[in-house]
């Protein structure tokens, strides 16, 4: 085979490349060492940037969260996420315009994206928005229904592998579209009238009232804005001049209304969209910080047009932090990955027997709690210890965190290392539900009580030292 032969081979889409496999399963082998060519080569090459986009909108009639889809909406939910080659193994990053993914369910996402990618699951971060029109994914849970023959409601699975497929043929591709990465893009903002704190305390320092992400109530939206991290942070990749993928990161819950029958990314999926026409030239992804105990309630009270108002203010917060965006060099030794894996404490309000009774009963919301939370217990039983992780680049430092962090933990983050750019992405795994603070939990309110929160008071040292050991100096 001539050099000019080889070169028109490995030119090929790689999806080409496994049909063709597919065709002629002789040609496997072959077709092996092409991709493994094609990996090195673009390991040889230096730094290189691939990106993926597929729609994650379920079809009418599909179970969301809360209820099914009853018609299409113009704006979908998306699932985007952009491969960094060169710098070792693969690295994934995915956002997903869902409410969550957890358990078993995260497991698959990532262990699906690691092997199309040519990578380890440790190399990979699944990450949803927490949009509450969209579906929650959790193959423990479909599980645990299934053994008993319940009904699955929101936890059958149908569409979350069509979408899985949908990801790893997207990751195919666009391994063979890669691009070189020479530059890194840095760049914050605050957002204005936004996010607020949820939990306002009483004098007697507990929560007395939770000001959710929709407000009626005028006297609770006058409570001041409480603890929050108004900053959005953004991270883009470029090649010299050509703008390749835009990063943003900003903690708030992303409800302005919900229960439609309508799948919709909501106002960060607005912001993010508002972002790409006046940026068309590279994808743009958009992950929710650690927002557990955050919500728009201060500046929400529930109307259609709200929406609207909380996406401009958002996508104007996007703006400002491009417009201040400096640019770096980036070569390979700026890049580097860190895993800390944890065992999070269960709470101990978690009881089997009490969740076996839940499910047996008939309230079909207490049934898919309870089939979530033993999934989660029984892994905690077996051991099962969860990857944080954190993405060097040059200055910036990228954390993957689960479920639904309180925003003290992306401030701690900050403060421990003040002299980098610290960006942060929760909802990773969905499975331990909201994450408080130790005082979070003798305070009481909604997001520590025992149908939410899946992990115990202490969980706070847990992941405070986690944080060191991800930021540590290098």
């Amino acid at each position: 085979m001539s050099q000019n032969q080889s070169l028109q081979i490995t030119s090929l889409p790689v999806s080409h490349l496994l049909d063709a496999g597919l065709r002629c399963p002789g040609a496997a082998l072959l077709i092996a060492c092409v991709l493994v060519s094609i990996t090195g080569t673009l390991r040889a090459e230096g730094l290189r940037l691939a990106v993926f986009d597929v729609d994650a909108t379920p079809p009418v009639g599909s179970m969301m969260a809360y209820d099914p889809v009853k018609v299409q909406s113009e704006l979908g939910l998306r699932g985007r996420g952009v491969i960094v080659l060169g710098a070792g193994e693969p690295i994934v990053l995915c956002a997903v315009d869902w409410i969550g993914i957890s358990n078993e369910g995260h497991d698959v996402f990532r262990q699906r994206l690691a092997e199309t990618a040519g990578t380890t699951p440790q190399r990979v971060a699944v990450h949803t928005v927490h949009q509450h029109d969209a579906p929650e994914c959790d193959f423990g849970a479909e599980k645990v229904l299934r053994e008993r023959g319940l009904p699955l409601g929101r936890y059958e699975g149908s569409f979350a592998h069509v979408v899985l497929e949908r990801l790893t043929a997207a990751v195919r591709t666009s391994l063979s579209e890669s691009k070189p990465v020479t530059y890194l893009g840095l760049g914050q903002a605050e957002v204005r009238e936004v996010a607020s704190n949820r939990r306002i305390l009483g004098p007697d320092g507990k929560v007395r009232a939770t000001r959710y992400t929709a407000t009626k109530d005028a006297a609770l939206r006058a409570e001041p804005e409480g603890t929050i991290d108004p900053i959005v942070s953004l991270i883009s990749f470029w090649n010299g001049d050509q703008l390749l993928a835009v990063l943003s990161y900003y903690a708030c819950h992303p409800q302005s209304y919900y229960r439609t029958g309508i799948a919709n990314p909501d106002f960060p999926g607005i912001a993010r969209f508002l972002r790409q026409q006046q940026v068309p030239d590279a994808l743009h992804v958009h992950f929710n910080g650690a927002s557990g105990n955050l919500g728009a309630g201060k500046y929400n009270d529930g109307s259609h047009a709200t929406r609207w108002v909380l996406a401009q203010r958002l996508a104007d917060g996007m703006k400002r932090a491009w417009e201040a965006t400096e640019k770096f060099p980036l070569t390979l030794k700026d890049v580097g990955w860190e895993v800390v894996p944890v065992a999070l404490p269960p709470t101990a309000h978690l009881k089997e027997s009490e969740l076996e009774a839940a499910l047996g009963g008939s309230d079909k919301d207490l049934r898919s709690g309870a089939a979530a939370q033993l999934a989660w217990l029984q892994r905690c039983q077996a051991g099962h210890r969860m990857e944080l992780s954190c993405l060097r680049l040059g200055q910036a430092r990228v954390l993957h965190m689960p479920g639904e962090l309180f925003v003290e933990y992306q401030l701690a983050a900050k403060q421990i290392r003040r002299d980098l750019f610290i960006a942060m992405a929760a909802y990773g795994d969905y499975g331990p539900g909201y994450i408080g603070t130790t005082l979070a939990y003798e305070q009481g309110g909604y997001e520590t009580g025992p149908r939410v929160s899946n992990v115990a008071p202490d969980v706070e040292a847990v992941l405070l030292d986690s944080l060191r050991r991800l930021l540590r100096d290098d």
